[in-house]
């Protein structure tokens, strides 16, 4: 694509003259028409952000024109779809056309990682497709807070992944390249160069995961439709011994990630995964999926369980890790490619997030279905739970004497 100085200025949100500028120094070169490129707008977006921040423009002008400093890796496709440049468009004319109020657009912005916009602010091309989006949802009826909620989920999910992504990058490709032998400019081209070959693999990889997600997702909520379906329908469930489904969180997880980062909290991760399985296989239990900062089991027997869950907490304190606690409930589960669906773990989910640190709370179906197992009950009292029809007796445990 050939662009003109005033389409790049455009692009890039700044005047014509900032353009010239740059290219006076010597960090743009226009080609042989006079014409200029996509990577131009990224150096001349880049050089305005590095000035802002303070660093001097001539110095940085001198420390390309000797070839200590290049912006030739700014011409790898990969950036192409991935640093987006400005539209001629303001957020109080996107909101106008479109009818999406600006404090919803203004998250928007918030949720591809930047600070909230003025009214008269230019849209970003890369916020399009999300308004859009924001359009529809408003248009089928979905309520400004519930689109809000799902704007910041996916900034913060895709925060820690791209935050992850470019730590990962950092160590394996950049700081190699240079332990190899490479300069600073070589590095760059050549990990530039890299990223393009990798990229369409890697989002490949991450829509992939998303998609078993959603199925995942999606099951559960079409299981749960279908017993809330049959149980008006008075259709009767066979008699059968009840399982037990078990949701293991670690109480300030996410706060050790953002304060001593994700290596860290991964080696707690994969530390407590192993006192996990270890204490859900000796019985007769196993853990189903990792959930980030938790851990989704199942168990045969609701008595078994509730000592497994003593256990796990008891074995996570004594190791001095962040306290975990857990939600119990017992009854009928549907299995389907490994995991498991129904109301029964639902209510385990909000059972754990009633729970305190270093607790395991259990529904009253676990109490009546762990008759025989060596612990002691402390009913709390009725609690009404997110997502959950009724409120529910929920019971404290503790080692019995």
């Amino acid at each position: 694509m050939v662009l003109s100085r005033a389409e790049v200025a455009a692009r890039a949100g700044v005047d014509d003259v900032y353009v010239d500028r740059v290219i006076e120094a010597d960090i743009v070169r226009p080609g042989a028409d006079g014409g200029l490129s996509l990577a131009d707008v990224r150096r001349v977006r880049f050089v305005r952000s590095l000035e802002r921040s303070g660093v001097s423009f001539d110095g940085i002008a001198t420390a390309v024109r000797e070839g200590t400093l290049s912006f030739s890796y700014l011409d790898a496709g990969a950036f192409d779809e991935r640093i987006a440049g400005l539209t001629d468009v303001t957020f109080r004319e996107l909101s106008e056309r479109t009818g999406v109020p600006l404090e919803l657009l203004s998250v928007v912005r918030e949720a591809v990682g930047f600070a909230l916009p003025l009214p008269d602010d230019l849209v970003r091309e890369d916020e399009l497709p999300v308004a859009s989006a924001v359009e529809l949802m408003l248009a089928s009826g979905f309520r400004p807070r519930a689109i809000e909620r799902l704007l910041r989920v996916w900034a913060d999910s895709m925060r820690r992944t791209a935050e992850t992504e470019a730590d990962l990058w950092g160590s394996e490709v950049m700081q190699a390249m240079l332990d190899a032998g490479m300069d600073e400019n070589e590095m760059l081209d050549a990990q530039a160069e890299l990223g393009t070959k990798m990229t369409v693999s890697l989002e490949r990889a991450l829509l992939g995961i998303y998609h078993g997600q959603q199925q995942h997702a999606w099951s559960q909520a079409s299981v749960q439709m279908v017993e809330l379906a049959l149980e008006r329908a008075g259709v009767p469930r066979a008699p059968h011994r009840p399982s037990a489904m078990c949701f293991l969180d670690l109480t300030g997880y996410t706060r050790l990630t953002e304060e001593r980062g994700d290596e860290a909290a991964a080696d707690l991760a994969t530390t407590v995964a192993a006192l996990v399985r270890k204490t859900a296989l000796a019985h007769r239990g196993q853990p189903v999926k990792w959930l980030g900062d938790g851990v989704m089991l199942f168990f045969r027997e609701p008595g078994e369980a509730v000592v497994a869950a003593l256990e796990m907490v008891d074995g996570i304190a004594e190791r001095g890790f962040p306290p975990a606690h857990v939600g119990l409930h017992a009854g009928s589960v549907v299995f389907q490619e490994g995991d498991y669906f129904g109301r029964t773990v639902n209510v385990a989910a909000r059972i754990a997030d009633e729970a305190r640190p270093g607790e395991v709370l259990v529904s009253e179906d676990v109490v009546d279905a762990a008759e025989g197992a060596p612990v002691e009950f402390a009913e709390i009292g009725p609690v009404d739970l997110k997502g959950v029809s009724g409120p529910l007796r929920l019971y404290a445990v503790r080692p019995g004497r």
